[in-house]
């Protein structure tokens, strides 16, 4: 099985973002996590690598006491090594674009757990910090969530992970790797159930 074949030359990325709140147009993005795919030898998705960063919030970005409380992070710690924006971008785009060439894909594409708001803060970001050339489908998501209630009759990432007998840990939650990783097990997990037929040709 070929990625670019199964997706239709799409790289699916599956991303979490992290924020201040939830207005993508003011609050801050906070970290970035993403989750590389690939097809194994019995034609298999698994996770092949991630990738995670901290994020500077921007100058003038407004911040949610009540969403750090819920997520843990501490913008001003120095030890989360933030980058800005456009360097933590700059380097994201770069490992989506090497794996990309890797996987023989045309673009890519995010899957997310309720992708329009990670997605939405993403393409504020990138609209922000000026960047033009952007790897991912700037409107077209995989929803992890839509596929979940198909799949097993839930929307909510713990819930829906528990259906399908994946093991979660509420005290993790809100982190940007683990639910990446989360999220990524979900998607693999339905789409290696569901029966795939290859096009005539």
């Amino acid at each position: 099985m070929r990625m670019a074949d199964r997706f239709r030359g799409y790289l699916p990325v599956v991303v979490d973002l992290e924020t201040g709140g939830f207005d993508s147009a003011r609050h801050a993005l906070l970290e970035i996590a993403c989750v590389f795919l690939t097809f194994d030898a019995d034609d298999q998705l698994v996770v092949a690598s991630d990738w995670v960063k901290a994020v500077e919030p921007y100058p003038g970005s407004a911040i949610d006491p009540a969403s750090l409380k819920v997520t843990g992070i501490d913008p001003d710690d120095p030890a989360r090594g933030a980058l800005e924006e456009i360097d933590a971008l700059t380097e994201l785009f770069q490992q989506v674009r090497r794996q990309i060439k890797a996987e023989g894909c045309q673009r890519a594409i995010i899957v997310a757990h309720n992708a329009s708001f990670d997605q939405g803060f993403l393409n504020e970001a990138i609209d922000r910090t000026g960047i033009k050339r952007n790897p991912f489908h700037p409107f077209s998501s995989i929803d992890t969530a839509s596929l979940a209630a198909v799949a097993v009759g839930h929307t909510v990432l713990s819930e829906a992970c528990a259906r399908a007998e994946i093991p979660f840990d509420l005290s993790q939650a809100h982190s940007a790797r683990y639910d990446a990783g989360r999220t990524a097990a979900l998607f693999c997990e339905i789409v290696n159930r569901w029966p795939y037929a290859p096009p005539s040709p």
